[in-house]
């Protein structure tokens, strides 16, 4: 009976975890959606991802971390709304497929001869210029340059440049309002102990009315993790209190955790731990550990937590890097982990980074490595 009955709760707990899989599918899926245009800085695509997160929390059941689980904040950012048309030697060439705008450029409209400076580079005028690249990467400007630069992919383009056609809007926007989504769940016994998750939820958002990027690794997946170890935790309670924050501004320049940290809504001296996910949507190549260095016991703990229940094939160890939203909890001495993954698709920043690609390989081993990890430090 006894053996019956452990195998009834085996299969609750596996069709359990299968719906939650399900669920962090479905969160990719809706974040990536044209609705949210990449969650940046046109068509609202920022603000709307925060209401979906703030009404993802009350459905959980996470309690606000502050007045409310939006905690807004405001910074300069240049944008592109409108007219993004390009066309070379008379071909009207595809936004973000074959050719991007460097972020921080102004509006340009012009027609001209170009000019050879080398093989990769040419110029139309002193405000605009064009570059040959193997890839089309776009990112976030907080301020606006006097050139208009074009990159155009060599891999798409292969004719030699000689005439431009450029008719492209730029928006500058000196106070975007933003906003950090913070909820919490209660610790049973030790309430003012507190293990934080964070991923940040912001991507490019769009260039032009008709292209966005989606950023189903970057970074969809996290808080999608995120999400389902918010639902997980408050099935769960545990002794500790469980924090959960989706940064914005991530892309901008760490905005958003920054903010958090000048502002905390929790005493940073709390926080037993934090663990970041980022770029988390694949795995078959194992996964990467920002200040395992700094924290060998910690990092240790982890390995020996994987290496007991043979959950992700490698973990590499890095060393402090300002590279996402664990950095500036780091620098106010706030022990913490930034973790992602390797392998799988390699579109990054660009409009290939896509949902129906994304194989959220080793989702249900990172969750449970999270899970026995946090359970340690709770001991």
């Amino acid at each position: 009976m006894k053996k019956f009955g452990f195998i009834i709760f085996l299969f609750l707990a596996i069709n359990t975890f299968a719906q939650d899989s399900i669920y962090t599918r479905n969160v990719v899926n809706t974040l990536t959606s044209k609705q949210f245009w990449g969650r940046g800085y046109t068509k609202d695509g920022m603000k709307k991802s925060a209401t979906y997160l703030t009404e993802a929390y009350q459905k959980i059941g996470l309690l606000p971390m502050g007045q409310s689980y939006k905690q807004t904040f405001n910074f300069p950012v240049n944008t592109f709304p409108g007219k993004m048309m390009v066309a070379v030697n008379g071909q009207k060439l595809i936004p973000g497929t074959d050719f991007i705008v460097n972020n921080e450029s102004p509006s340009a409209k012009q027609k001209a001869d170009l000019t050879e400076l080398d093989s990769l580079n040419y110029k139309a005028s002193p405000t605009l210029k064009i570059l040959l690249k193997d890839k089309l990467t776009w990112s976030v400007a907080t301020e606006v340059g006097i050139v208009t630069t074009i990159q155009l992919n060599k891999k798409n383009f292969t004719a030699i440049p000689k005439k431009i056609d450029v008719d492209i809007e730029n928006k500058f926007i000196p106070n975007f309002e933003a906003a950090n989504v913070c909820g919490l769940i209660r610790g049973t016994k030790f309430p003012d102990s507190i293990l934080i998750i964070t991923a940040h939820y912001d991507h490019l958002g769009g260039m032009g009315a008709d292209t966005y990027f989606p950023g189903a690794n970057d970074n969809a997946a996290g808080v999608a993790t995120l999400l389902s170890l918010a639902k997980y935790y408050a099935a769960n309670p545990q002794s500790y209190s469980i924090g959960f924050i989706c940064f914005a501004g991530e892309e901008a320049g760490l905005l958003g955790s920054k903010f958090f940290v000048e502002n905390a809504l929790i005493p940073l001296s709390k926080i037993k731990f934090l663990i970041n996910l980022d770029l988390v949507g694949t795995g078959e190549a194992g996964m990467t550990v920002v200040n395992a260095s700094v924290y060998p016991k910690a990092f240790a703990l982890l390995n020996a937590i994987n290496n007991q229940n043979h959950y992700i094939s490698k973990i590499n160890s890095r060393g402090k890097a300002a590279n996402s939203d664990h950095y500036f909890f780091t620098e106010k001495g706030v022990p913490a982990f930034f973790i992602y993954t390797q392998g799988g698709p390699s579109a990054y920043h660009d409009v290939f980074d896509k949902p129906e690609t994304l194989p959220l390989t080793e989702y249900k081993d990172l969750f449970k490595l999270i899970v026995g990890f946090n359970q340690k430090l709770m001991e």
